[in-house]
């Protein structure tokens, strides 16, 4: 389908907790991909306005997401959805619940609606609740993960569904955008490859183990959050979780060592691989469009192979 917008390359910086703030939502959008983050990472309602204030002031127009909890436990959901309708992002990324809250809203400014789903059951009560369309968190995705593989899933949404859809799960390269293009996706659903951005709230040493780290060193568990999820191994041992034999026990006590269960248990899907060191955003999007590049011209030169 023909987006809303122009963009150098189909990609969202997924919005991540604790780790996309104004400088990577604007330092995507001004490379030319989506910039996002969601409104959890502020502590107050002024906090979002500001956020959001300083975005648009920055982006010359440039599309850009709001990410909305929409669960019935956010209690602050009417407050930011008000500074939606105010700043009007092009795009609402909702998850952990029914679009509905956010779509008249959202449809009153012109804007797109997509809800983050995890299996083909959620896609069709999201749309059935009026989104526009779709994020799909797949397999090998960072931090509250989807299970069914992501060539899969696309396949399975576009039987039945024509309207946008963005997709993720263990994408971090440029081959791998063109792939996902090539399946029926036209979006990439980009997280874990811009962690380690230098315009990234994420600590300096979330960055350097993302560097250290390669697929080997992930776990995937439901013990931290109640979901599952995908982390990093070393901050999931730091923190003192164990798995045995698949089965996680949760044995962390945040008194004990002055870690805090949110922000020293870091994530990562399974697109770790890419990340050699911290790097400005523009060099990550750069090396992207150049990987995207030389994977469409294989596309086209494949029948003389």
């Amino acid at each position: 389908m023909t987006l809303p917008f122009a963009l150098r390359l189909p990609v969202v910086a997924a919005p991540m907790f604790l780790v996309s703030g104004p400088a990577l939502v604007i330092a995507a959008c001004r490379a030319g991909i989506v910039g996002s983050f969601p409104t959890t990472n502020c502590r107050t309602a002024a906090e979002v306005d500001a956020w959001m204030s300083e975005i648009t002031a920055s982006i010359d127009g440039a599309p850009w997401a709001a990410n909305l909890i929409t669960h019935s436990t956010n209690e602050r959901l009417a407050d930011d959805l008000a500074l939606v309708a105010k700043h009007k992002p092009p795009l609402v990324i909702t998850a952990l619940g029914s679009p509905a809250p956010v779509i008249d809203t959202v449809h009153a400014y012109g804007g797109t609606v997509l809800a983050d789903v995890i299996d083909v059951r959620l896609a069709q009560k999201a749309l059935g609740a009026g989104a526009d369309g779709l994020a799909c968190v797949a397999a090998g995705a960072g931090g509250h993960t989807g299970t069914l593989s992501p060539l899969a899933f696309v396949s399975a949404i576009r039987g039945f569904f024509e309207g946008p859809v963005a997709l993720g799960g263990g994408i971090a390269d440029g081959a791998g955008i063109a792939a996902a293009i090539a399946a029926g996706a036209d979006l990439i659903y980009m997280g874990t490859r811009f962690v380690a951005a230098s315009e990234s709230l994420a600590a300096p040493g979330y960055k350097a183990m993302l560097a250290e780290s390669g697929i080997a060193d992930l776990v995937v568990s439901t013990a931290v959050t109640g979901t599952a999820a995908s982390w990093l191994r070393a901050s999931f041992d730091a923190a003192g979780y164990t798995v045995d034999g698949g089965a996680p026990t949760r044995a962390y006590n945040s008194a004990g060592d002055g870690a805090a269960r949110w922000r020293d248990i870091w994530s990562a899907g399974q697109g770790v691989h890419a990340i050699t060191g911290e790097t400005p955003t523009a060099a990550i999007v750069d090396d992207l469009e150049r990987g995207f590049r030389a994977a469409a011209a294989r596309l086209a030169d494949w029948p003389a192979r």
